[in-house]
């Protein structure tokens, strides 16, 4: 296929996904192949929902409607003019996903693919049922990808059971990039490790502002690289305003794993004699480090903007995202860090450039 036919693929997903909202699952007309795939789509939600208990109907819904408005003609026109597709040799690309978030792992499934290569499949145990229908529904609609697409049986072990790949996107801990670091150490590469997401604050912020910060915060569960895990608030800050802004979200301590994460954290950092605020929800601890446990928000005061940027730039390679108001360059608006760009890679590392230019 020409990279124009791959790209009218994925828009034809874009549409088929686009029949399962946060709004909710609407069977729309003129969509190829809907008789064969839009009761296996719901019927696999479902199953996605029992099979992982962080995978909210909401969250896997939300997940499916922000993909099917990033593939849109424009979207994918504007991400893919830079590199020089026409010129990729194929090559097989292995991915080893991480398992935190609905579909955590399809954008680099999408960057294989429409860069002309072969993608060679190793899903988490925590998602796995997603991306398989998405698979069969982008070789319903081009039976030339049913040679380019290959999923690792459930029985295979990660990295030792890969064979046969020219290079590898591998994402985990920081614990398994050291792994994936000497085990692919020959061949081509990106490496994720952990990454956490912050927000500046200055103390002017609007109410509606702060409300869209809890989106960054409580969506997936606070699961995801792009969630904020950290804030960052002047000295003095009140945080009643805050508290007040993120009372919308009350109803997720009503989720028994998220309830229990709260009632052990907090019982932890009492025995431990820590200072806490909390609100029956979320509790914010004064700490140093970026990535908090479930339930829990680090904080960290300041007093010299100029200060505070020159400490993130050093700790930049620990930060996916940082939300303020016209703060930082590169910047990510309150309630929109889990609606990235397809132009908005992962560790800030062009992964198009990688399959273009790098194997």
């Amino acid at each position: 296929m020409t990279i124009e036919e791959r790209k009218e693929k994925f828009v034809s997903l874009g549409k088929f996904l686009g029949q399962f909202t946060a709004e909710g699952i609407f069977e729309k007309e003129n969509i190829p192949h809907n008789d064969q795939f839009f009761a296996r789509m719901k019927d696999t939600i479902e199953a996605a929902v029992h099979h992982n208990g962080w995978f909210t109907r909401e969250n896997v819904l939300f997940s499916l409607d922000q993909w099917s408005r990033a593939l849109t003609s424009e979207n994918l026109d504007q991400w893919l003019k830079p590199y020089g597709l026409s010129e990729v040799q194929p090559k097989t690309v292995g991915l080893i996903m991480a398992g935190n978030i609905p579909l955590v792992g399809f954008h680099d499934f999408l960057s294989v693919l429409i860069s002309g290569h072969k993608v060679l499949v190793k899903q988490s145990s925590n998602d796995k049922l997603l991306l398989p229908v998405i698979a069969d529904y982008l070789i319903a609609l081009a039976p030339e990808w049913k040679e380019k697409i290959q999923f690792l049986s459930d029985s295979s072990e990660g990295a030792s059971k890969m064979k046969d790949y020219d290079a590898v996107i591998a994402t985990g801990s920081n614990n398994t990039a050291r792994y994936f670091e000497y085990y692919f150490a020959g061949k081509p590469s990106i490496i994720r490790k952990n990454r956490s997401s912050v927000a500046v604050l200055t103390g002017e912020e609007s109410a509606e502002e702060l409300a869209a910060l809890g989106e960054d915060i409580f969506r997936y569960y606070g699961l995801g690289c792009r969630n904020v895990s950290k804030l960052y608030v002047p000295e003095n800050y009140d945080f009643d305003a805050f508290f007040k802004a993120m009372y919308s979200w009350n109803p997720i301590i009503n989720q028994a794993k998220y309830a229990n994460n709260y009632d052990y954290n907090k019982a932890v950092y009492l025995m431990s004699q820590f200072k806490l605020l909390e609100n029956g929800f979320l509790i914010l601890k004064e700490d140093k480090s970026f990535g908090s446990p479930i339930a829990t928000l680090f904080y960290e005061t300041y007093s010299d903007k100029e200060e505070l940027k020159k400490e993130l730039e050093a700790r930049k390679e620990n930060i996916q995202c940082v939300v303020s108001q016209e703060l930082f360059e590169n910047e990510v608006d309150f309630g929109k860090t889990q609606q990235p760009n397809l132009w908005d890679y992962a560790d800030n590392v062009d992964t198009l450039q990688f399959l273009t230019k790098k194997i």
